[in-house]
């Protein structure tokens, strides 16, 4: 059984490195190409998305590494090792969108109001391509998007930029049989809109996260709930739960017992309940009803 476990986990860890790599060349070379096309047939729609997508190219790397740095072992100086890293690097890739979303932003006001001449036909063609390179990237991390916030960064960001490759592409269909430049500074900051409204969740859960915050789909309340309710358990109190990393949850408690008879039939029942909700590192601190942790004799 314990072979089998490694197995799926070795598994995982290859194909989602996998994954990284293929989507960062994919993308790398879609980016460059994307802003000489830009430059070339003056289009401040291709070049805002290939800044988008260098962005997330960058995202892509920063995530990788986070995932290996996560799979290095405990030691002496860094006792949890570096799994902290994969919630600094999720809060970073956000926050490297948002400063993309300002430049766009200030570009596309400033083209909106002195259009330019833009090759609708180029556009709508350099943008298609962009449907397909940012579509196969999301679909490399679909399956696994639930399991971890990067991935699950990686995966958002690159089906928003299909869609917004999609507008880019309608855009210049439009400029090339209507002749609306003004088209093109619009669909940038739409572009800008979709990016903002995309990185907004990641923003805020890898925030919560880099504070200790209660990881998201962990319901305090309901932990509480569940430990309140082994047989046994009399009442607890000092329960913090954090993120170790992206993909694991930590929890501490402090449970108070009638005595210490039970104790341990109490705290595998509890690991186990914590357990089933997702909570795989825990500790906890037994005290009797005599001898409280805010009892000075018992310090």
């Amino acid at each position: 059984m314990a072979h089998e476990h490694h197995h799926d986990h070795h598994y995982e860890v290859t194909s989602l490195n996998k994954a990284f790599i293929i989507g960062i060349i994919l993308n790398t070379g879609f980016v460059i190409a994307e802003f000489m096309a830009g430059f070339w047939y003056n289009s401040l729609g291709l070049i805002s998305d290939a800044g988008h997508n260098l962005g997330d190219v960058a995202s892509l790397v920063l995530a990788m590494l986070a995932f290996r740095l996560a799979k290095v072992h405990p030691n002496t100086k860094y006792t949890y090792g570096y799994k902290k890293s994969t919630v600094l690097v999720s809060l970073l890739n956000a926050v490297i969108l948002l400063i993309a979303v300002g430049f766009i932003f200030a570009e596309s006001m400033e083209k909106l109001f002195r259009p330019r001449p833009v090759d609708g036909d180029a556009v709508a063609w350099v943008a298609g391509i962009g449907v397909i390179i940012n579509a196969v990237t999301a679909w490399l991390f679909m399956k696994d998007k639930e399991k971890d916030l990067n991935v699950k960064g990686a995966y958002l960001h690159m089906a928003a930029d299909a869609l917004v490759s999609v507008g880019v592409m309608i855009s210049g269909m439009v400029i090339q049989h209507t002749g609306w430049y003004i088209v093109d500074p619009v669909i940038g900051i739409l572009i800008a809109v979709v990016i903002v409204y995309s990185t907004w969740g990641l923003l805020r859960d890898s925030l919560r996260l880099s504070l200790d915050g209660v990881p998201k789909g962990t319901d305090y309340d309901e932990i509480g709930r569940q430990i309140a309710a082994v047989p046994g358990v009399k009442s607890f109190h000092h329960v913090h739960i954090w993120a170790l990393s992206t993909t694991e949850t930590a929890l501490t408690a402090h449970i108070v017992v009638d005595d210490g008879d039970n104790m341990e039939t109490i705290k595998c029942t509890l690991k186990q309940k914590l357990r089933e909700a997702g909570i795989r590192h825990v500790t906890l601190e037994f005290e009797t009803r005599d001898c409280l942790c805010n009892k000075e004799e018992c310090h």
